[in-house]
């Protein structure tokens, strides 16, 4: 597995005690690679419970996972509300979290917790199409790329960190990627070109 990346600082003006990491996503082709989950793993952690604001609800919507990749902190109590008329049948045999919610309908809203970090692959019994993903995140600093390839973490200590990229196409050991950066007090940002499956 090969990744390309330019550093490049921004000029903008920021705090000396924390940085905004912009990261922009493409695939080998050039085109922006949508939701792939970009961790920033720091010496330094906030004393706060991690949060996101996204919630904690992976929902089955139109025999879909929805949404189709989710990050949860470590350690979170995620609800499976069953939006269709057909009843599902969610598993994962993930090594960071295996569970089975067997059949169930509109009126159950089972819940598991996710108590390890790592990436937990979900699929239903009933429905061999849908496939969704939660990525069960031990930073703060973990986000999605939107549809341009491209993220913005704000509040970042500057320092040495580890950048860890991660997509189901990617072609790499977990679908993971990952590298040792410098993030300057006037932030950091660059470009990865991934080669996927």
């Amino acid at each position: 597995m090969r990744i390309a990346s330019a550093l490049l600082l921004l000029v903008a003006p920021v705090s000396s005690q924390a940085a905004t990491v912009d990261i922009s996503v493409r695939g080998a082709d050039g085109k922006p690679l949508a939701g792939a989950v970009v961790f920033v793993d720091t010496p330094r952690k906030p004393a706060a419970p991690v949060r996101f604001a996204w919630g904690t609800e992976m929902a089955q919507r139109n025999i879909a996972f929805d949404p189709h990749v989710l990050i949860v902190p470590t350690g979170s109590t995620v609800t499976f509300p069953n939006k269709d008329k057909v009843r599902h049948h969610v598993y994962s045999f993930s090594k960071v979290k295996a569970f089975n919610l067997k059949l169930y309908g509109r009126d159950q809203v089972p819940t598991v917790v996710f108590d390890k970090p790592g990436i937990v692959a979900l699929g239903c019994n009933i429905h061999d199409s849908m496939s969704g993903f939660i990525v069960v995140a031990d930073t703060p600093f973990a986000m999605q790329t939107d549809a341009a390839g491209h993220v913005s973490i704000p509040d970042v200590p500057a320092g040495g960190a580890t950048l860890r990229l991660w997509h189901p196409a990617i072609r790499a050991s977990g679908n993971m990627l990952s590298q040792t950066v410098v993030i300057a007090p006037t932030g950091y940002s660059t470009t990865l070109v991934v080669h996927g499956k």
